[in-house]
């Protein structure tokens, strides 16, 4: 860890990195634990709205210990895992010895252009440096007509929930974790960039700005997470 126990807002590479090797042991459990179980049904969802067929090449991107790709290989896929912390990587190795688990940075990703007919990232493009410049880079590693899908967490839309749920981030989140995690002080920063995170709308012009089409989202929780899905021109 090199002393680097979290990650600041300003997203420096390798402060993200050196916090998700951090935590990588209890990662996934620890997610399960913070989100009431709640993780489980998320990725359900993604993996409808990612709808990959078989014999599809499909990038899993900030997939960490490969958890996430696991029903796009269930539904026939060819799938990609991918992420740019070693430890998380090292870990799902152990887990899921026969994923082609990859290392790699969202902004720069080392794939040729078109490859893909889809491109997911399920609570990572929030840990991204460069947003624009991870969007653009989705965009050049899929085919013409391919599909995006963004899973992470947003702005709950009814204004009491909403005010709970900040609480709930700010005042209980860090003592839950630290009676589960490896790592806790990185769900202080897990909070912070939560609020810090654009709302629906405005991931939605990104996406556009970045060169995406018709990108529309769904919510998922009252808008706890939003599923945003965009295509390639």
């Amino acid at each position: 860890m090199g002393g680097v126990s979290r990650a600041s807002l300003d997203k420096q590479p390798h402060e993200v990195a050196a916090m998700f090797d951090g935590v990588a042991a209890k990662y996934d459990l620890t997610n399960d634990v913070l989100s009431l179980g709640l993780t489980r049904l998320w990725r359900k969802e993604v993996a409808r709205a990612v709808a990959a067929r078989p014999g599809e090449r499909v990038l899993d991107l900030a997939a960490g210990t490969g958890t996430s790709s696991l029903p796009f290989l269930a539904a026939g896929a060819y799938v990609v895992p991918c992420d740019f912390s070693l430890g998380m990587l090292r870990e799902g190795k152990r887990r899921h010895p026969r994923l082609p688990l990859t290392a790699g940075d969202a902004t720069r990703l080392p794939f040729a252009d078109g490859v893909f007919d889809a491109v997911t990232i399920s609570f990572g493009l929030r840990n991204v440096q460069d947003t624009q410049g991870a969007l653009r880079e989705m965009l050049r590693v899929t085919r013409p007509g391919g599909r995006i899908v963004i899973c992470e967490f947003s702005h709950p839309t009814w204004e009491p929930f909403r005010t709970v749920y900040t609480e709930y981030l700010m005042r209980a989140l860090p003592p839950i974790a630290t009676s589960v995690s490896s790592n806790p002080d990185a769900y202080v920063y897990l909070a912070e960039s939560i609020r810090a995170w654009p709302d629906q709308p405005g991931l939605a012009a990104r996406l556009r700005s970045a060169g995406w089409e018709r990108p529309a989202w769904r919510d998922l929780t009252s808008g706890v997470v939003a599923l945003h899905r965009a295509y390639k021109p």
